[in-house]
């Protein structure tokens, strides 16, 4: 949040390739006639009589315990307004997409043109069979209230208005923690909001419920102070009518513990903030600039605890920590309603969660080297891959002691392992990198610069704060190309290596490049004459410390972008060989496919090596490697030239590396397919788990199958990642669209992050 990002950029991302962001994908074959006969007429009439029987059985035969509907009138979205129904779509579809990737909760949004609120709930009414639950999003108050409550007590399937309940839910896990820290009871604190719209309202409603004394909250619109002399309230502000003659925040601030912002930027001063009493806490959630800018208040107050809505901040107020799981637990247990006593299970484990220790993959998601409850950390990361597995359950068991459960679990453990599950069907693995890379940037110089797809790349990786990239190319063509798609590179270097003005940088580098090939084949004047090459240039700038990573072959084949490299900076010192792998972002989870790009036709030492770089590269991902080195055969069976030295490899590693889950020569499928292979191979180590990786028994078979997986849909793939460089060198597949090379980016500054470490510590 906070960084810039253009019209241009914005219209594009929602309108290539199929329009919108969602689409339906079957879940079930229908490949043959037989299939499609199945799947419609006649073999449908089964299941539709079966729930004809028993309505509770259209849970059991068709997508409803896992859908949900994000329904909108368009009339108050994301601040723009009353903007209509239509106009809401791309919100209600971002929101969709929220759900399935955050709780692989299948979701469709709906936009409806009825203003009026009873037109509203008649229309949502009549959709109920369809969907196990409804999301309410961005209608205008207070007809939001009135919407809501009328469904709740006339649908049996859960409704959450989630501009309520989602910033009330997670500020109130926020809150508590807060005061925890302040050794203060929510039962003495003197609470100010300053807002009275659907957030507000329910914000108080849920702070009363754990506590606060009504007496204690005193609320402000935009008329001042909501207080026993205004004539002017609706029902919903009336119930927080204060019985003081304070009408300016001025006023009712002195002394208070506590100010909630969900208004407007810029609204409470720093004079404002030394009114409050000793270890204040506020929470700015106005977005994208909050009541009080973050480092302000700090620098006014060195006791204030403080959060906002943005995530370059500590402590953001994210809905994203409440809605997905607080639905998923609902529907796991086919909950009638979403009630009180399951939104305050949902504000008791996002507090609890924050206490407790945080794994490494969040510590390296935000680049922290030990995120700890304390001021800065409140309230989790909305990349905690916990929240599924530790809201959902503690929202699902409450559903069931407050009797609104109608399929209750009875195996809690089988259904950690089933949350667990959903969690690797798209386990945010980018999202993570992306944000562990954000989190110390490093210098990325491109050679081929003079693309209109790196230059785009480019601006995206420092508009989002990825990396710093530093261009090499034809100025005047990467200018034009600037113009013509309206790109803004302020602020990124452009280095032309062929300009005179850099001729003494040319030579300091050719003399290096010289010393480094004497005695392989390179004189004098080559050495010199290379340094204009934009490959040659640009690996000299790593490997003299002008730059941290490396990144070249868009519009060359792979030969000849990597071997500058390889010149110039070369291998790790205990590296024989580098490798290259891929990773498969599939519906599976994470898959890791190595050798693909570098050896031909590995030896038995050359796959040991490739495996040892693939694990310590998948480590780097927070994922425990379990292996399996393919080949035609299962376990020599039928034995060959392949089998043989996949065998002796295997037998490699197990002796250096006795806790590596390593099997192998394995056919494809069998790797997969664990009852198969618990059946016929009971001995083999990939029963310890599910198989990500894969070895290949040579460059053919690993290339031929990721790119077989890619086109055919599998999953988006990232990569080729280049192993064993003694420092950071990623060479794009040609032709790469802008999405990989912002992927491939991301990995090379992880990279670079991972290899500064490791430096320090040597």
């Amino acid at each position: 949040m906070g960084k810039k990002i253009t019209k241009q950029e914005s219209l594009l991302y929602h309108s290539k390739g199929r329009p919108g962001k969602l689409e339906i994908i079957p879940t079930k074959e229908t490949k043959t006639q037989r299939d499609l006969a199945l799947a419609y007429s006649p073999g449908v009439a089964e299941p539709c009589m079966e729930i004809a029987a028993d309505i509770s059985n259209v849970y059991k035969y068709t997508a409803k315990g896992n859908l949900v509907a994000v329904i909108s009138n368009g009339t108050a979205v994301l601040g723009l307004g009353d903007i209509g129904p239509e106009a809401s779509k791309p919100v209600m579809e971002g929101k969709s997409l929220l759900f399935k990737i955050y709780a692989d909760i299948d979701s469709i949004d709906i936009e409806l043109n009825a203003k009026d609120p009873d037109h509203f709930i008649n229309v949502v009414k009549a959709m109920e069979p369809t969907f196990g639950g409804i999301n309410l999003e961005d209608i205008k108050a207070p007809d939001c209230f009135y919407i809501e409550e009328q469904l709740r007590e006339t649908l049996s399937i859960p409704i959450m208005h989630d501009d309520q309940h989602g910033t009330a839910i997670i500020s109130a896990a926020a809150l508590l923690n807060a005061l925890e820290l302040n050794g203060k009871k929510i039962k003495d604190i003197r609470l100010v909001m300053l807002g009275a719209g659907a957030a507000a309202i329910s914000c108080a409603k849920i702070y009363v419920s754990l506590g606060l004394r009504k007496e204690n909250l005193i609320m402000l619109d935009s008329k001042g102070v909501i207080n026993h002399q205004r004539d002017d309230l609706d029902a919903y502000k009336n119930l927080f009518k204060h019985s003081t003659t304070h009408t300016t925040l001025d006023e009712v601030i002195k002394g208070a513990d506590v100010f909630v912002g969900l208004s407007k930027a810029n609204m409470f001063s720093t004079d404002q903030l030394m009114s409050m009493a000793a270890d204040p806490i506020v929470f700015a959630l106005a977005n994208p600039t909050p009541e009080i800018d973050y480092d302000l208040a700090l620098a006014t107050r060195s006791d204030v605890i403080m959060a906002t809505g943005r995530s370059d901040y500590p402590n953001q107020v994210n809905n994203v920590l409440g809605f997905p799981y607080i639905f998923r637990g609902a529907l796991d247990v086919q909950a009638t309603q979403i009630n009180e006593a399951m939104k305050l299970a949902a504000v008791k484990a996002l507090a609890q969660l924050a206490k407790e220790a945080v794994p490494d993959v969040v510590n390296l998601a935000y680049s922290k080297k030990n995120l700890v409850f304390s001021r800065e950390y409140i309230i989790p990361k909305p990349m905690d891959p916990r929240l599924l597995t530790l809201i959902t359950p503690a929202v699902a068991r409450v559903a069931m002691e407050s009797g609104v459960a109608r399929k209750p679990i009875e195996n809690w453990e089988e259904y950690a392992e089933q949350l667990f599950r959903r969690r690797g069907v798209n386990d945010g693995l980018m999202r993570i990198a992306v944000e562990r890379a954000k989190a110390d940037p490093k210098r990325i110089v491109f050679a081929e610069a003079d693309n209109y797809k790196v230059l785009k790349a480019a601006a995206q990786i420092k508009e989002e704060g990825i990396a710093i990239p530093i261009l090499l190319g034809n100025k005047n063509i990467i200018q034009s190309l600037c113009v013509e798609h309206s790109l803004d590179l302020h602020g990124i270097d452009i280095i032309d290596p062929t300009e005179d003005i850099i001729e003494e940088k040319r030579k300091e580098y050719g003399m290096l490049f010289f010393e480094k090939r004497k005695r392989r084949g390179i004189n004098y004047y080559e050495a010199l004459k290379a340094m204009k090459d934009r490959n040659h240039f640009g690996a000299m700038m790593v490997e003299c410390g002008e730059a941290d990573a490396f990144i070249s072959g868009l519009t060359r084949n792979y030969a000849s972008a990597i071997r500058p490299a390889l010149q110039i900076i070369g291998t790790e010192d205990s590296v024989p060989k580098i490798a290259g792998m891929y990773l498969l972002l599939s519906k599976r989870g994470p898959i890791f496919f190595a050798d693909t790009t570098i050896n031909v036709n590995p030896t038995t030492e050359d796959l040991v090596n490739i495996t040892e770089l693939t694990a310590r590269n998948v480590r780097e991902f927070n994922i425990t490697p379990r292996i399996a080195m393919l080949s035609y055969s299962n376990f020599g069976a039928p034995e060959g030239e392949d089998s043989i030295k996949i065998r002796n490899a295997v037998e490699q590693l197990k002796y250096r590396n006795p806790n590596l889950i390593v099997d192998g020569d394995i056919q494809a499928n069998l790797a997969f397919d664990k009852d198969l292979l618990k059946e016929n191979y009971p001995f083999s180590d990939l029963l310890k788990g599910k198989t990500n990786t894969l070895i290949f028994p040579n460059l053919a078979a690993g290339n031929i199958a990721y790119k077989l997986l890619t086109v055919m849909g599998a999953g988006e793939t990232v990569g080729p990642i280049l192993m064993g460089m003694k420092k950071p060198v990623h060479i794009l597949q040609l032709g790469s669209n802008v999405r990989e090379i912002v992927n491939m980016v991301t990995i090379a500054v992880i990279d670079a992050q991972v290899k500064r470490k490791l430096k320090k510590a040597n």
